[in-house]
């Protein structure tokens, strides 16, 4: 039995040994300390932010062009695969709901103008386009209703673009009908022309 107990006491006592010696090792270099220095101060990222805002409000024309005119074409250059839009209705949409909604024919109007757009650059891979849209003598005619629905008006939007593989295109959109039109003012330059 004392054998037992001397083999106990050494295997414990070569276990403290082990465990006391490794904690005496070097320490390992603060990686995160020397990542944070290197990145204290990175170069400024350098764009175009004219040639981007041209981009988006070209985007944004063409987009609400096929609206009007009926272009599935440019609805699937235009916005991205993956997009979340949200509808003045409160519907959420994805690209394919777009196209299809395109195709159908279903949305009429005489003229689809972009007022006041403001093209916000965040960096050389994302942008976003403020405005209003005015509607003249518009129609959604609705498969479960009637009669077409006057969806004529004036409405706020905001849609997200990222640059990906080289394009851009929509990621995000949402349109709010405004139930107080703002005061006339003239179209800005990304104005759609009316047919």
């Amino acid at each position: 039995m004392n054998r037992n107990v001397v083999s106990a006491a050494l295997v414990l006592a070569l276990t403290l040994l082990v465990v006391a010696l490794g904690g005496c090792q070097r320490a390992a270099p603060d990686t995160n300390r020397n990542a944070a220095l290197a990145t204290a101060s990175p170069a400024k990222e350098t764009y175009n932010a004219a040639a981007i805002e041209a981009e988006v409000m070209k985007l944004a024309r063409e987009w609400a062009a096929a609206a009007q005119t009926h272009n599935p074409e440019a609805v699937r250059r235009v916005v991205a695969d993956d997009a979340v839009l949200v509808y003045p209705d409160g519907m959420v949409a994805s690209k394919t709901d777009e196209v299809r909604l395109i195709e159908s024919g279903a949305i009429t109007a005489d003229s689809w103008e972009m007022l006041d757009t403001k093209v916000t650059v965040m960096s050389a891979d994302s942008a976003f386009i403020t405005g209003r849209s005015l509607v003249k003598n518009a129609k959604y005619k609705d498969p479960n209703a009637r009669r077409p629905i006057d969806i004529s008006g004036e409405y706020r939007f905001l849609d997200v673009y990222a640059r990906r593989d080289g394009r851009w295109q929509v990621v995000a959109s949402q349109a709010t009908k405004m139930t107080a039109p703002a005061p006339a003012s003239s179209p800005s330059p990304a104005s759609s022309p009316s047919p």
